[in-house]
């Protein structure tokens, strides 16, 4: 039985001009939404992240507190829950699926948000990652509605060396011969063992692999942490579902619309809503500097470091001193 509902958005124009027909989006709620519904938190998903995945920020006592908030995890285009190209009947399955972009995602969240729940003022845009990216969007995009925001891990804009890194991530998973120009019979497990390799470079910092942090996670040797760990971590997914994705990734700017037509400063002073930015101080993916940058721009934000040798995974929920410093900066800053 899934845990999750579906919301039914028929046949959606995207930013590229592509349509795609009968589109969903798998969402999952928590909490109760209250009769003046303003205690509404909306946290996206991530790369490769399921609704579930959130869930290490929910809780009684916690910042995203369901006996206090009504949180909705929109999950992200391309995913395998909502539209996805593994889910999507042909003629836009496997590489036949649209680009989705940021912005696409959050403007059906926002259908989301206003069509199925009536809902007018989000108290708080949450998410990590590629969800941070969509966060920022949210302040942009919408910023009469938005209270608050609190993008961790990921920037308002893809920046090139990013771009590099997911472009390397699939081009590893494209040499698989099995990948037959995405319309493979069976998934392409040597690739998407590849992209995991590529991907644990980056996803953690020289000091976390320097002083075998791993081990915290039971893995004694680098070998056993590659070959037992980051080889399996994506063959749960479909490759074009994480292509999709990724490429979502790529074209991340939440200038990149008609609203502000590439003026990505405009954008960024645009968003009104009170902002807490927080980034990993070893954050290979989204660097701190880059997200200095941005809440300078901005016109209400503060920015945090979180220091941890965790690099881009100290946002994932995986290290109790990183998630126990998130919550708390969190916690205050709702209550602000």
């Amino acid at each position: 039985m899934r845990d999750y509902e579906i919301y039914e958005l028929g046949d959606i124009l995207l930013q590229s001009g592509d349509t795609l027909p009968n589109a969903i989006l798998a969402y999952k709620t928590y909490g109760t939404l209250n009769a003046e519904k303003n205690n509404v938190i909306v946290y996206p998903t991530w790369f490769a992240g399921l609704h579930t995945d959130n869930e290490w920020l929910i809780g009684p006592g916690k910042s995203l507190d369901p006996e206090k908030y009504f949180i909705i995890i929109p999950n992200m285009l391309g995913n395998g829950l909502s539209s996805s190209p593994s889910n999507t009947p042909p003629p836009y399955h496997q590489s036949n699926f649209p680009l989705i972009s940021i912005y696409d995602n959050v403007r059906l969240q926002h259908q989301l948000v206003t069509q199925k729940f009536g809902i007018t003022k989000i108290a708080l845009v949450v998410g990590w990652s590629l969800g941070a990216v969509q966060t920022f969007q949210w302040g942009a995009s919408y910023p009469d509605m938005v209270e608050r925001i609190a993008p961790f891990g990921g920037t308002a804009k893809t920046r090139p060396h990013a771009n590099v890194v997911f472009e390397g991530m699939i081009a590893a998973l494209q040499a698989d011969s099995a990948w037959k120009n995405g319309y493979y019979t069976q998934q392409p497990k040597v690739g998407l063992a590849a992209m995991g390799r590529v991907y644990a470079a980056w996803g953690f910092s020289q000091a976390y692999y320097l002083e075998q942090l791993y081990q915290i996670e039971g893995y004694q040797t680098l070998k056993e942490y590659l070959v037992d760990y980051w080889d399996q971590v994506f063959l749960t997914f479909d490759a074009n579902d994480l292509i999709t994705m990724l490429c979502t990734g790529i074209t991340g700017d939440i200038s990149a619309n008609s609203l502000y037509d590439g003026d990505f400063e405009l954008a960024l002073s645009s968003i009104t809503a009170r902002a807490l930015v927080m980034s990993g101080s070893t954050d290979l993916f989204f660097p701190p500097q880059d997200n200095k940058y941005e809440a300078q721009h901005m016109p209400d934000a503060l920015f945090l470091s979180i220091e941890s040798k965790w690099g881009h995974c100290a946002g994932i929920g995986q290290h109790v001193p990183d998630s126990v410093f998130i919550d708390k900066n969190l916690k205050r800053f709702l209550l602000e």
